[in-house]
């Protein structure tokens, strides 16, 4: 029952812009990996079919869109061990913060995580309290090895201007398939534009995709609106909008959990607990 009142009191004084932020954080990993992955598998499928027939033309592209399927794979193994750490940092600091201000309820679960932060005393009980005290001590060591919430503000400040040039560049393939999009319905729509049907095309070297002497390399008129209609088209320009706002979700959460974590050091900076908690 003691461990039950722990959790339940512990819950009391969660984080929930920690909380939020971590559920953001995997909804948009998880968006962003899934549909990104296939999204690339999608696009290599149609460069093959319709852009281009020599091999050695987008063997390069293939190759990099391989290496980015890997890069994919530990991304979202890194987001997830790194977000459940910034979820711990966050109930940490979260708990030090509230007992300082006294609107957090001194628990056995509190004093563990909030004793290495704030110097606070140990929890006493007797002997017949052995397995709350096991908790306390776990809590304790946890408390010990996130002690440093500066260390954590650096990491997710880097770790967010890196994400910033992730989600610029998953913009990018947006571009290109909208651009593509846009041509098709010009091309369905003739009477709408004055360019002969004829010189619409998408060019697949434009965008730095194939080389300049990858052929055909551009696909025109009715064979590039037919191509438009293609599940595969759509699908795959469908999963890299979704990759794109997976990618806004995760900069989001990264932001939030930034915001919280340097909210939290500086209160317990300007409370005298030293860079080192």
């Amino acid at each position: 029952s003691s461990l039950l009142e722990c959790c339940a009191r512990c819950l009391v004084g969660a984080p929930f812009a920690s909380l939020v932020a971590t559920g953001l954080c995997f909804f948009g990993v998880a968006l962003f990996c899934g549909c990104g992955h296939e999204a690339l598998t999608g696009t290599e499928k149609l460069i093959e079919t319709y852009f281009s027939k020599n091999y050695q033309d987008y063997e390069y592209l293939i190759n990099v869109i391989h290496a980015f399927q890997y890069v994919i794979y530990g991304t979202a193994s890194f987001f997830f061990l790194y977000g459940a750490l910034l979820l711990a940092e966050g109930f940490y600091t979260t708990g030090a913060v509230r007992q300082i201000f006294g609107d957090y309820k001194t628990t056995i679960c509190g004093k563990g995580l909030s004793a290495t932060v704030t110097g606070g005393q140990k929890g006493r009980g007797s002997r017949g309290q052995h397995q709350a005290h096991s908790l306390e001590r776990v809590c304790h060591c946890l408390g010990k090895w996130l002690g440093h919430p500066d260390k954590f503000v650096g990491i997710t400040y880097a770790l967010t201007v890196v994400w910033l040039l992730v989600f610029a560049c998953s913009a990018v393939p947006v571009y290109i398939y909208f651009n593509t999009w846009t041509t098709c319905q010009s091309i369905a729509a003739p009477s709408k534009t004055s360019a002969s049907i004829g010189t619409l095309c998408a060019d697949a070297r434009m965008y730095g995709v194939l080389p300049w002497n990858a052929f055909p390399g551009k696909v025109c008129g009715s064979n590039l609106l037919s191509i438009c209609k293609t599940a595969e088209f759509q699908m795959t320009f469908h999963l890299f909008i979704a990759a794109f706002v997976g990618a806004a979700a995760t900069l989001v959460s990264l932001l939030t959990f930034m915001i919280a974590a340097t909210y939290n050091f500086a209160v317990l900076k300007l409370m005298g607990r030293g860079t080192k908690f």
